[in-house]
């Protein structure tokens, strides 16, 4: 099981996959304002210690990364050199971070980056067929030891064909949820499936979402069901990658 790692929280919206961003809806909730970004009190976790003055958390232990924002986002530039000094320090364990700004990634890499750390996997949202055109080409060209393609929220048809080589480790597809969600077409699904089993790259159906179509009828399906819906569904594939967001 995974540790959630939230350094800092909050966000700007930044394409279409945004539109209804689970964190402003879970702020809303709260009255809290999403646009404004800041450190959290978990800011340390990884390097934390005990009273032994031993780390916290074991070698291996496996970190989700700033799940509440972006880790590239410009908004946090003051504080990302730290986060890479800790990254650094506990390269034995592994952090996996999600970004829709993967073309701030060069200016954003610390200056020992060279070919990538062994201990960072770097995912990249593509919820449409723009922005696969827009992301990816830019993803394939950096040296980074583990790629991930996430399509999620999946709001259209998408080709990766051209993108899917062995760099690419897993692609992890996934619905929108929330009362407002858009709604996603499970041929879009099996379709990018396919596309990954021609490649052998590994895939996740991650989430249904609030809205499924399938077998052309809509399904609305509750929260607490969709993730267990899409592992019902049977269509995982393990390919040549590992499987990193695996539910």
């Amino acid at each position: 099981m995974g540790i959630i790692w939230n350094l800092w929280h909050g966000c700007i919206k930044h394409s279409e996959g945004c539109a209804n961003c689970y964190v402003y809806r879970g702020d809303a909730k709260r009255d809290v304002d999403s646009t404004i970004v800041r450190k959290t009190l978990k800011f340390n976790l990884p390097v934390a210690k005990n009273r032994k003055g031993e780390y916290k958390y074991k070698p291996g232990s496996f970190f989700y990364t700033c799940f509440t924002s972006d880790f590239l986002l410009d908004k946090a530039d003051e504080w990302r050199q730290e986060a890479w000094d800790m990254i650094r320090e506990r390269n034995d364990c592994r952090f996996l971070f999600i970004t829709k700004r993967i073309e701030r990634f060069l200016e954003c890499a610390p200056p020992d980056w060279g070919n990538g750390w062994d201990n960072v996997i770097v995912c990249v949202t593509c919820e449409n067929q723009k922005q696969a055109e827009l992301r990816l080409p830019i993803f394939k060209e950096l040296s980074i030891k583990h790629k991930v393609i996430i399509n999620e929220p999946l709001l259209g048809p998408i080709d990766l064909s051209k993108y899917l080589d062995d760099t690419i480790e897993q692609v992890v597809v996934g619905g929108e949820s929330g009362d407002t969600a858009r709604v996603c077409d499970y041929n879009w699904v099996l379709d990018i499936r396919a596309q990954c089993v021609a490649a052998n790259v590994s895939f996740n159906f991650k989430q249904t979402g609030t809205f499924l179509i399938k077998d052309g009828k809509k399904h609305t399906i509750p929260r607490y069901l969709q993730h267990a819906q899409a592992k019902e569904a049977n269509i995982s594939f393990a390919g040549a990658g590992e499987n990193y967001l695996q539910k």
